[in-house]
Parts: C-alpha cells; structure tokens; sequence
C-alpha cells in the first residue's frame, strides 16, 4: 500500500495554515482554563512520514520547534531543511538507540527521550566531540512500567532512584543541560493522571535541578489535559499535519 500524495504546495500550505489555527486556539483555550499563559506553552510540530517540505512550510508560517523520532529519517531531513534556507529547532522525541548518538547530536537542540545513564554518557561525549554548544536533554519518565515505551522505571522503596539517577548523569556532564523532564500517557490512563505524576517528578526534580523547567507532555488528543497540569511543550502530529495511510 501506498502513501496518499500530499496536495501541490500551495493546497498543502493552506491546510497546514488551517490545522495551525485549530490547534493554536485548543491551546490558547486549555490556557485560558488553566489561568496560564499561552506564550507558556511550545507546540513541537512531529513532523515523522512527512517531508521537509512540509517542515519549510511550517517555518514560514512560524512554526520553528520541529519533532522526529527517528534518526534515519529526521537526520536526512534536517540536512534538506537547512540546504532549503529552513531555521527551525529540532526535539528529537523517539526512543533512542545509543549507536545514533553522534547523529542526533549534529542536528538535535533538545533531545526529550533520555532514559537512561548510559544514554546520557553516550550522548554527552557525541556532544563533546560534535558540537560546540551544550545539548539540552530531557529525563523521560516511565510512567507505568511498560518495557516497550521507554523511560526511566519508578517503583520499589525508593520508586524515583532511575529518574535521580539518570538526572545527576546529565547534571554533572559539561556537554549536556537537563531542562526538565518528559513523559507520553499510557494509553489505558487517564490524561489527567499521567500529567498529575508528571508534574509532580517535575517539581521535584527542580527542587536539586532549578533550571530543569521544561515539562514536555501532550499530545494532539490529550494537549488540553497536558496544559492543565503545567506541560510547557506538547507535541502535536495529525492535529497539525493529518494523517497519513501508510509510515514511510
């Protein structure tokens, strides 16, 4: 099966134009509701099957926080990005392997799915030897113990051990800056639980880590629930850009 062909630009531009204001204004809502902020709040566009031109188009619309999950696809088309005249920051979203290390760190500002010491080292000395800014990371946290969603474990007597574990890690590493934490809602959860717990570990962790700000949380059908408990990133792919028939 093949993918359905994206509409000519001019069409797809229109679209995405569209879903923007659509989602801009569930956010501005959710803010409203929450008594925040809206400026509070980044939505990450996931731009994952689609093209880089879809990503151009989105700059020039003002879309400039930019997601992908997987390497071999957002490395390629980060590089056709930049060569088309595209400035956008990339969050690198998905699990991450540590053999792709030295690849994210090239094009990645903010990778959101650090899970692990190991991780972090492999990711802090790419970073050292690739880059010369440090690269922002964020814990993400495992919020119900599934083996295949990634994240830091929490259970047993002391259930945040991994999570300050992997935290003092990417503390103590010059290449690298803990911003905060990360979390995706187990899907037999409710919203408003996940984004509790998450919240809740993100305060604590700012309590040792007080520039560790950033809560990335929400996605296109749980945004609202996300705003509500504090997310300041929400990572937004069919809202914004459909859905699309088949993964590359």
């Amino acid at each position: 099966m093949s993918e359905a062909p994206l509409p000519a630009p001019d069409q797809r531009r229109a679209q995405l134009a569209a879903n923007l204001a659509r989602v801009r204004s569930r956010i501005d809502a959710a803010c409203t509701a929450a008594g925040r902020d809206p400026a509070e709040v980044t939505m990450v566009a996931v731009t994952k099957t689609y093209p880089a031109s879809d990503v151009c188009l989105l700059a020039e619309l003002g879309v400039l926080d930019v997601g992908e999950n997987r390497d071999q696809e957002a490395a390629p088309k980060a590089a056709e990005v930049a060569s088309a005249g595209g400035r956008v920051r990339w969050h690198f979203v998905g699990q991450l392997q540590r053999n792709k290390a030295r690849s994210v760190v090239r094009y990645a500002d903010l990778v959101h799915s650090v899970d692990s010491v190991r991780l972090a080292g492999a990711l802090a000395d790419a970073a050292q030897r690739h880059r010369d800014r440090s690269l922002e990371v964020l814990v993400q946290v495992n919020l119900d113990g599934a083996v295949d969603r990634g994240g830091a474990l929490r259970g047993g007597n002391d259930p945040d051990r991994e999570i300050d574990a992997v935290a003092a890690e990417i503390a103590g590493r010059a290449a690298l800056r803990l911003a905060g934490v990360m979390a995706v809602a187990p899907l037999d959860w409710d919203p408003e639980r996940a984004f509790a717990g998450l919240a809740e570990i993100g305060a604590r962790l700012r309590g040792g880590y007080p520039d560790a700000v950033v809560v990335s949380a929400g996605m296109s059908g749980d945004l609202e629930a996300a705003v509500a408990y504090g997310a300041t990133h929400v990572r937004i792919g069919s809202a914004l850009l459909g859905m699309r028939s088949t993964l590359r």
